[in-house]
């Protein structure tokens, strides 16, 4: 029997797959766990449907995440460090507060924990965040660090 399955289904198949199983697994195990249906044309086009759907809609995310990614290109953030006497700084600038930082100034929002490749902000000075906001969209991020006294 042919049944598109709707979840991943282990030594079947991936979602959204048409396979062939047998009659008894797809009537005993497969439809009472709601985990495929049977393939016939209009479940085929119900599923060439939420496919083109999914697809527009992922297309619409990767414009969206390339726009941010645009914005975010123009701002600097500047973020205050307290420092010693040697101009050393005391502990280091997270991910989560880059990310709170933009949130609160320039109501972009953006994943603390998509930032890739070297996030250490140790020192004082200028460095440039990278952000996946998206699969294949990559966003730098300019951080300033500032010395504050306190």
């Amino acid at each position: 029997m042919k049944v598109i399955l709707l979840k991943d289904v282990k030594n079947v198949g991936k979602k959204d797959q048409t396979v062939e199983v047998s009659d008894g697994y797809a009537a005993n195990f497969l439809f009472p766990r709601r985990l495929a249906v049977q393939a016939s044309k209009k479940s085929l086009e119900i599923l060439s449907d939420q496919q083109e759907q999914r697809r527009i809609n992922e297309e619409n995310l990767k414009k969206e995440a390339q726009e941010l990614a645009k914005k975010l290109e123009n701002i600097t953030l500047e973020v205050g460090a307290r420092c010693g006497k040697d101009g050393k700084m005391f502990g280091n600038i997270s991910t989560k507060q880059v990310a709170e930082l933009l949130e609160s100034e320039y109501h972009l929002s953006i994943d603390k924990r998509k930032f890739v490749g070297d996030t250490t902000i140790d020192k004082l000075g200028f460095f440039k965040l990278k952000n996946e906001l998206y699969k294949g969209v990559i966003a730098t991020i300019n951080v300033h660090v500032v010395e504050v006294n306190k």
